[in-house]
């Protein structure tokens, strides 16, 4: 199993300043090098303060240059924000920049918020058609000279300036849920990412199970890597409760979550105003327990024995989530104990 390092600035009212945010994300990305993570993964996201991430490219290119072996992952760029030319020329840019350690990862989009202000109010339930039309002009543009005619897009022959320095292409990831997703990846030769968000291991074997139907539905294909994206959280084996400030950590952040989700606030400077815990009183997922026991929260040897069976659903790459909501002390502390503790029992 390998191990890669999913992260944004993450701010809150009140809260550092993007630049010592940016800082503190770098300090993240150059710990999980030196600890032997393979990837550092950024996603995009635009207008919202708790994921202060409008460019991965701005971001990993910095990184590029402070790094030397960590692969540098986009996790994802939402393809209804974009315009195919673009992205590729942007992303084969990376690549150049980081000595060919680009991975590109694609996600039809979530938060209707950011649709109602990127796509002119398209439903973000109607992103997959994007999604669908950019895999193969991304490829194509990477190539050589490309025209495409779609429902989404349209242009006459052009192609990637400049061109990805891996050869024959930079990996392709795509985030996957429903099966219809797991099935495109797969047949389209990309590897899938998932998450559980708030929900078990239960959800995880479905996940799997998914991306294994898809891999037996296209032999002809070399099988993909499925890589599984979970919060993180790390405490010392002598502590009994210090499971409980990670805990109470993500139920702040899933209150966050579940706001910009529902999408039904003004936004004052970014900001929404988390749910209450009066509005998750009655939702299981949100007690306390419940987050010790679905997100990865425990000490090093609680950690190995799940990510082992993960290592069993044929799970090839565990991406720890460091957004919840806690400060970077103690994000640092955890990471640290990770890698110093978990990641030796996997080789």
């Amino acid at each position: 199993m390998q191990f890669s390092l999913f992260l944004h600035m993450e701010r809150y009212p009140g809260d550092k300043s993007h630049q010592q945010l940016f800082e503190e994300l770098c300090e993240l990305v150059k710990i999980a090098e030196d600890g032997g993570f393979r990837t550092a993964w950024i996603g995009e996201h635009h207008g919202m303060q708790f994921t202060s991430s409008p460019s991965p490219v701005a971001q990993l290119s910095y990184l590029a240059a402070k790094t030397e072996r960590i692969r540098l992952g986009a996790g994802t760029f939402v393809a209804p924000f974009w315009d195919p030319i673009r992205l590729a020329g942007e992303a084969a840019l990376l690549d150049v920049i980081s000595g060919g350690r680009l991975e590109f990862g694609i996600a039809r989009g979530a938060y209707q918020f950011e649709f109602d202000r990127m796509t002119d109010g398209m439903k973000a339930s109607e992103g997959g058609a994007a999604l669908r039309e950019m895999v193969p002009a991304i490829r194509g543009l990477w190539q050589g000279d490309y025209s495409h005619q779609g429902e989404v897009f349209n242009f006459p022959t052009t192609t990637s300036v400049p061109k990805p320095v891996q050869q024959p292409l930079p990996p392709m990831w795509i985030a996957a849920r429903d099966p219809a997703s797991h099935d495109f990846a797969v047949a389209n030769g990309c590897n899938v990412m998932v998450t559980a968000l708030m929900k078990g291991d239960e959800e995880v074997a479905d996940l799997a199970r998914k991306f294994n139907t898809a891999c037996a539905d296209h032999p002809e294909m070399e099988r993909p890597e499925l890589m599984f994206l979970r919060h993180t959280y790390v405490h010392d084996e002598s502590d009994p409760d210090g499971w409980r400030p990670g805990a109470e950590a993500l139920n702040r952040f899933y209150r966050y979550f579940m706001a910009w989700f529902k999408n039904d606030q003004k936004a004052i400077d970014g900001f929404f105003e988390p749910a209450s815990e009066a509005d998750v009183a009655d939702n299981a997922e949100f007690d306390l327990e419940t987050l010790h026991r679905n997100m990865m929260i425990g000490t090093p040897s609680e950690l190995v024995q799940r990510l082992k069976g993960y290592e069993e659903l044929g799970i090839t790459e565990y991406s720890y989530w460091t957004d919840n909501t806690l400060p970077f002390e103690e994000k640092k502390r955890s990471l640290e104990r990770f890698i110093k503790d978990v990641m030796p029992h996997f080789n």
